[in-house]
């Protein structure tokens, strides 16, 4: 399918389209036209990323204990919810594990967002992105419950309760987990494609007045695919990291 080339999709094409080709050769992947190497999808990855860490810096120069600025207040509200939430999901431990899930959220959050944004589209509509995400949160959460109770002790989780019935648990956990990421992508990229195209149509038929509704259903779609995709997670590393005592 033919991709329209958006204009920062374009910058990158016309001044970093070396550094492009030089890491896709690395990697084993060949573009099929080497002058234009880079896609909407991951142009819009690298400004997502862009938004966030300049987010990060004017946030790190106006931080006050006294006299807190607009922005300092919501960026706490937002850390303070997702610590509730992690708290009452997780439990034991939740504090260490914050960082990831409040990367995991903004990075969601924004990329949902863009998209309403004229002259962007959300990453998380294509696949690739909603994927990748997924995939990562699946080796997070496997990772921590292989730190947190060793190999043998995390793969005691996929025996169920009684060891009887271990033989039968062990296969159907094994593919209950491998579906997880396949159902985190699915989930996040269809409801923000069909978010994208909702919005797209209606603002070429009236763009004025009927968009703002769509736009604003946009932004509320948005937030719940970020809340949702971080707050399976949070079950997911919970379920992974539960000792019998806690």
């Amino acid at each position: 399918m033919h991709e329209h080339e958006l204009w920062f999709t374009a910058l990158l094409n016309r001044y970093c389209a070396a550094p492009a080709n030089a890491l896709f050769q690395l990697v084993g992947y060949h573009t099929e036209d080497p002058s234009k190497p880079w896609s909407n999808y991951i142009a819009m990855e690298i400004l997502v990323i862009l938004i966030l860490m300049s987010a990060a810096l004017v946030l790190r120069s106006s931080l006050s204990v006294d006299r807190p600025g607009k922005f300092q207040l919501v960026i706490e509200g937002v850390y303070n919810f997702i610590a509730g939430l992690a708290q009452d999901i997780i439990g034991h431990g939740y504090r260490k594990r914050l960082p990831w899930f409040a990367m995991v959220f903004l990075f969601i959050l924004t990329s949902n967002l863009l998209g309403i944004i004229p002259s962007f589209e959300s990453p998380t509509m294509y696949y690739y992105v909603p994927a990748g995400a997924a995939i990562a949160m699946f080796f997070y959460y496997n990772g921590q419950g292989i730190r947190e109770q060793g190999l043998l002790g995390h793969l005691k989780h996929f025996m169920g309760p009684v060891l009887l019935i271990a033989w039968f648990m062990f296969p159907l956990e094994i593919i209950s987990h491998l579906i997880r990421p396949v159902s985190l992508t699915i989930r996040l990229y269809a409801n923000m494609l069909a978010g994208e195209q909702v919005t797209i149509g209606f603002l070429a038929m009236a763009p004025w007045v009927v968009p703002v509704i769509f736009m604003a259903l946009h932004t509320f779609v948005s937030f719940v695919q970020a809340f949702i995709f971080m707050m399976l997670g949070m079950v997911y590393v919970g379920e992974a990291v539960a000792h019998e005592g806690h």
